[in-house]
């Protein structure tokens, strides 16, 4: 299973809500992951323009801020694709069976409107939910 979306937004948190410079090597340690996989989503959202660096320098900052980062940017950085395709249809169905023939036309429909829906549901959130989302959560374990 992909997890670079959550990770994704693991890490775009944390620099937006950090204090501190952080490294590849900090936001692996909190990921719980390596820090190569890390520098990896970090190579995808810089090309995506999500966040910046500075040559010679450690850390990262945001390039806009978390409200206008739409939690579909950050699918799409990651994915590298330009539309959500969750649920692929199988290839090689029996064209003589009576079910096999018509299958994907039979799914395909369904599948792209729950794959549009979700585009735009995460089109209507934002990073800022998440870190929203986190402090309700943060403070709700410490009552």
């Amino acid at each position: 299973m992909d997890t670079k979306f959550s990770v994704s937004l693991h890490i775009l948190t944390m620099i937006s809500e950090s204090k501190e410079t952080l490294s590849s090597q900090a936001l692996a340690e909190s990921v719980g992951t390596n820090a190569s996989y890390i520098r990896k989503v970090i190579a995808l959202l810089k090309n995506a323009g999500l966040i910046t660096s500075h040559q010679g320098k450690t850390g990262y900052q945001l390039s806009k801020s978390p409200k206008e980062v739409t939690l579909l940017e950050i699918y799409f950085a990651t994915q590298e694709v330009s539309h959500i395709s969750l649920f692929p249809v199988h290839q090689n169905s029996n064209p003589d069976c009576p079910v096999g023939k018509h299958i994907q036309a039979a799914v395909s429909p369904l599948f792209a409107s729950a794959e549009a829906q979700l585009e735009k549901e995460l089109a209507q959130q934002t990073l800022e939910d998440v870190i929203n989302n986190l402090y309700k959560e943060a403070k709700q374990k410490r009552n």
